[in-house]
């Protein structure tokens, strides 16, 4: 099995693939916004845009908020 890590988008630390974030970062997101990027429908690839427009701009991740 590959242990693989990326950089994490939204810390200098490291996430696993397929994650959009390391677990820390991903736990601050609040918990609409993380049920929301876990959907998988026609606009995940969306809300996924939303989350790394967010991140770019240095939105602190306690209040990124994304599309339904």
């Amino acid at each position: 099995m590959s242990t693989s890590t990326l950089p994490c988008p939204g810390c200098p630390g490291r996430r696993n693939h397929g994650q959009y974030l390391c677990r820390t970062c991903w736990r601050s997101l609040p918990s609409t916004t993380r049920g929301r990027l876990a959907l998988r429908d026609a606009r995940a690839f969306q809300r996924l845009r939303e989350l790394n427009r967010a991140l770019a701009a240095r939105t602190p991740l306690a209040i990124i908020r994304v599309s339904r």
